[in-house]
């Protein structure tokens, strides 16, 4: 075989080591990614976590409860909804799957019970949880308030400033809400604050994690509880049209979204997969949160993945319009996907998330998130490319908690 083909056999042999369960690793590593790079005061509450998860997260009574109060108290399933009028705009069929109709108005919620319902059975105390756009902190603060444990949300200053009411919606949820005004003061330092909090406390505190990064086993569990997206997904198309869709799109920060609605295609071969990434301003380190676009690896936040850093493995501070995607890191299955070209990852920058949400806003009575915007902006570039095409678009969140930052973007009067 020539060294093309080589390659083509070795990404196969990768990606079916992930879809038969090989991956992640006894490590933690899906292919050279993944592992564990943390104190070795957190060893063994990640060795607690991993049997738990062994023991509860598959176990039939587990998955009955989990599924009772996802349906009963979140709202799954979420729809499969058909967006028309974008449909004829861009001269493709639209699906649209409506996390934004999940209870709390975003995926996170799928994550946040499952982990909150799983400290409970694990013994904690309390539970402490990161957040950026606010979205995975009100769901942290909803699920602990539903399993009775108390809920410390860490989350960056600058985030707190512009998701204020999501900041107000966690303390109405019961958290303890605390500012984070070292570093960054986004994302990336609300990380390392709830670490810290976790390193002086690892036995009685749980820390839920919010998306697919981190430490083994975060990336693995965070993409168990999310898989529902796709498994729905991949259900509902096959209901309403009688045939898989031609692509499924969703933006990509850290890529808890994403990595579910992707794991319910990644066996059809015909399915593309394209994950979006916040081009910010530009391509300029410092002026985007594109990881996997503008990326190398290195470790950060205890694992080993792509990362926005200098030749000097300094760690850069990202931009983003949308506080969800501005992370400098991603999760280590998104970075092996890239890897083995399954999942394609493109960029939209700030212009043209905020163009896109205006026009699904305009069009289809839908106002998404700042993140998801970015996956619509990807979803309207690839219909120009593929006319007569059907796609789904991963609506993650709603875009409520946006206004004070959309609030300083007016509409343009040809949104639609």
């Amino acid at each position: 075989m020539n060294p093309d083909a080589d390659q083509v056999a070795e990404n196969d042999d990768l990606l079916a080591a992930l879809l038969d369960g090989r991956f992640p690793d006894k490590r933690g590593r899906f292919g050279s990614f993944g592992g564990r790079y943390v104190p070795e005061t957190l060893v063994p509450a990640l060795d607690r976590l991993q049997a738990g998860i062994d023991r509860h997260l598959h176990e039939p009574g587990f998955q009955e409860c989990l599924s009772a109060e996802l349906r009963d108290w979140a709202g799954r399933p979420t729809p499969l909804t058909p967006a028309p009028a974008l449909g004829r705009e861009w001269g493709v069929e639209v699906w649209l799957k409506r996390e934004d109709l999940a209870h709390t108005g975003a995926h996170k919620i799928n994550n946040a019970l499952g982990q909150a319902m799983l400290a409970g059975m694990l013994g904690a105390r309390r539970v402490i949880a990161e957040t950026g756009a606010g979205q995975h902190g009100v769901a942290s603060a909803a699920a602990c308030a539903r399993v009775g444990l108390p809920c410390i949300v860490y989350m960056g200053s600058i985030d707190c400033e512009r998701q204020a009411p999501n900041v107000d919606r966690m303390k109405r949820l019961g958290a303890e809400v605390v500012p984070v005004t070292s570093g960054d003061r986004t994302l990336r330092a609300a990380i390392d604050e709830a670490l810290r909090d976790w390193v002086s406390d690892p036995v009685e505190t749980y820390y839920l994690l919010g998306s697919a990064v981190g430490p083994h086993p975060y990336p693995y569990l965070v993409r168990e509880l999310q898989a529902v997206i796709g498994r729905e997904s991949r259900s509902q198309i096959m209901e309403r049209c009688g045939r898989l869709p031609d692509a499924v799109i969703a933006c990509v920060g850290g890529g808890s979204n994403a990595i579910g609605l992707f794991h319910g295609f990644l066996a059809d071969r015909d399915v593309s997969l394209l994950g979006i990434e916040a081009g910010g301003r530009g391509g300029g380190l410092g002026d985007n949160s594109a990881t996997l676009s503008h990326g190398r690896p290195g470790v950060l936040h205890g694992s080993y993945s792509i990362l926005l850093h200098d030749e000097h493995g300094q760690i850069q501070e990202t931009h983003s319009i949308s506080a969800g995607l501005d992370y400098p890191g991603v999760g280590p299955e998104h970075s092996l996907l890239a890897s083995i070209g399954r999942v394609e990852y493109q960029t939209a920058s700030d212009d043209e998330a905020l163009d896109a949400l205006d026009q699904c806003a305009s069009l289809e009575g839908i106002l998404p998130a700042l993140e998801t915007a970015h996956a619509f902006a990807g979803a309207r570039r690839w219909a120009s490319q593929n006319p007569g095409k059907t796609v789904i678009i991963g609506l993650s969140g709603r875009g409520d908690k946006d206004m004070p930052t959309l609030s300083q973007h007016p509409p343009k009067k040809d949104s639609r």
